[in-house]
């Protein structure tokens, strides 16, 4: 473990904070997007939501470079779920990227506060974190549409087995590990 910038703790202390509210927000913002997903549900995606802030609050702490592996991999899996709700490449961008509004209203006070250099270290390491997730979101929903096309030898139809029946059981491993990660730095 390696100890984090008082700067970025303090930051994830106020996230922490207000995480219900951050999720709410996300998460109406991103249900007033869904038109049809008739396959996985809001409460579905909702889950994803929270468990990417949750992620996402936790690499402010000591443990950020171990949390890296599991962003990485739930940004992913983010994106395959935006395939099977039938988003386009740029609407997975588009909803992460509303994420980063969200942040910056919440975080603006704080970094404003804070001396030059370590507001803008701070800001940098955010946006450095969000720009990795948007990239394996992207990867994510392109694999999801390249396998879907292999699947159905260039029909874009549904896979046998559609990402939401398993994304319970995905979720679930990934919010296993989150805790497991949070238990490490107790």
């Amino acid at each position: 473990m390696r100890p984090s910038n008082p700067a970025v703790r303090s930051i994830g202390f106020l996230l922490r904070a207000d995480r219900d509210q951050i999720v709410a927000q996300w998460a109406g913002w991103v249900a007033g997007q869904m038109t049809a997903a008739p396959d996985i549900e809001r409460p579905s995606v909702v889950r994803q939501l929270t468990l990417l802030v949750d992620i996402m609050i936790e690499m402010t702490g000591p443990l950020r470079r171990r949390l890296l592996e599991l962003w990485i991999a739930a940004c992913s899996s983010y994106g395959r779920a935006a395939a099977e709700r039938g988003l386009a490449a740029g609407e997975v961008v588009e909803e992460i990227q509303h994420l980063r509004e969200i942040l910056i209203r919440y975080l603006s006070e704080m970094v404003t506060a804070m001396p030059a250099r370590q507001s803008m270290a701070t800001v940098l390491r955010l946006n450095r974190v969000l720009d990795r997730g948007i990239a394996h979101a992207v990867v994510g929903y392109t694999d999801a549409l390249v396998e879907t096309l292999l699947n159905q030898r260039g029909v874009p139809v549904p896979v046998e087995a559609p990402v939401a029946e398993d994304l319970p059981g995905r979720l679930e491993q990934f919010e296993s590990e989150l805790q497991r990660l949070r238990d490490l730095s107790l």
